[in-house]
């Protein structure tokens, strides 16, 4: 199964919420404000004299006139007819699509740009459901083209790659993911496990290590994690190792501690080299929606966040984040998730995505 076609049969939750929405949208036009006029009530049949029995003929099949607002049939589609129910694309059909975009999760500012670069062209056209999908997914890749960049490979050797997100983010399934794919490819690939207070986050990377034919620095529960990334960093270059991803802790709990802790491995990393880390990723939860804004925030002052990956695409109905930070922030995005196995972390495409998320095929 390729990549796109995982991704939107797992982001399903997302793409039908907003096809039903959609479809109610447009099917309203048939019962609410489009419908025409009821007509007019006539007068009273009057009383009329027996009718004179007719000759009998043959009786015939009637046909029934189609139900006006009625659904195409297969037959019709198969043949092309675009007998599709149509809705006027106003200010209120706006408003309700505003709507349907705020509860993927693109949020309020995102939604409107979208609604509003949607109706450029279009307003007091009727539209179908098909038509209104398609322009979605435009707008869509058309915001999201510019954030999608591959992780960025330097000459500097070793490259250090800083991962940062909260606990539960997955960025140990990420790190493991990353640095098995660096390795097919044909890269020497480190891993760190600087997140020493979570005995458990050590023991995932070690498996994932074995899994890659990594080698994974690791120090006692409750060490220093900057002494950690130091002794990574000088072994790295001993090895000449191609790439060092360290892994971070995530206690958003106490930020003071947290800011100190990063500020100070930056601060070891550079005393070996004055331009480490060469790329920070951020790891952030689909499921957490809206409150991802909140963490590209935190993360942004607490160390220099220069591209994200999103994990867990297939865990919300809420994909629609990605797009409000792709709108909000413009950080590059690298990759994103949907499961847990080696391939389902990929480069990301954003016509590949906005497909998923809409629900539609992508265009030959």
């Amino acid at each position: 199964m390729s990549f796109f076609k995982k991704l939107k049969q797992r982001m399903f939750r997302s793409s039908s919420k907003l096809d039903e929405g959609l479809e109610a949208l447009v099917e309203e036009a048939g019962s609410g404000a489009d419908a025409p006029p009821a007509p007019e009530q006539s007068p009273a049949p009057q009383p009329r004299p027996d009718p004179v029995p007719a000759p009998q003929a043959q009786e015939q099949p009637i046909e029934k006139p189609a139900e006006q607002g009625a659904k195409p049939g297969l037959l019709g589609r198969m043949l092309g007819r675009d007998d599709a129910p149509r809705r006027v694309l106003d200010d209120e059909m706006l408003e309700r699509l505003e709507e349907l975009l705020i509860q993927s999760d693109m949020g309020v500012e995102t939604a409107m740009r979208v609604s509003a670069n949607l109706a450029e062209g279009r307003f007091g056209r009727k539209m179908s459901v098909s038509e209104i999908k398609a322009a979605l997914a435009d707008e869509i890749t058309r915001i999201m083209e510019p954030v999608a960049k591959p992780l960025p490979l330097y000459a500097a050797r070793p490259q250090v790659v800083l991962v940062v997100g909260v606990n539960g983010a997955g960025k140990t399934t990420t790190i493991g993911k990353l640095a098995s794919q660096f390795r097919e490819a044909g890269k020497s690939v480190m891993i760190a496990a600087g997140d020493t207070f979570r005995a458990a986050a050590v023991e995932q990377l070690q498996v994932w290590g074995t899994r890659a034919g990594v080698p994974v620095m690791t120090a006692p529960e409750g060490s220093d994690p900057a002494s950690l990334a130091y002794d990574a960093l000088a072994r790295a270059k001993a090895e000449g190792i191609d790439l060092l991803m360290i892994d971070t802790a995530g206690r958003l709990q106490n930020r003071a501690d947290l800011m100190e802790e990063l500020a100070k491995i930056l601060r070891v990393l550079r005393k070996l080299d004055p331009d480490a880390p060469h790329n920070t990723l951020l790891v952030l939860d689909a499921t957490t929606g809206q409150n991802a804004l909140n963490q590209v925030e935190i993360f942004r002052k607490l160390a220099d966040v220069t591209g994200l990956v999103m994990t867990k695409l297939d865990g919300t109905a809420r994909g629609g984040v990605l797009v409000a930070l792709a709108d909000r922030f413009g950080l590059p995005i690298h990759a994103i998730g949907v499961g847990e196995q080696i391939d389902d972390l990929q480069a990301f495409d954003p016509e590949e995505f906005a497909a998923a998320l809409i629900g539609t095929d992508l265009q030959a």
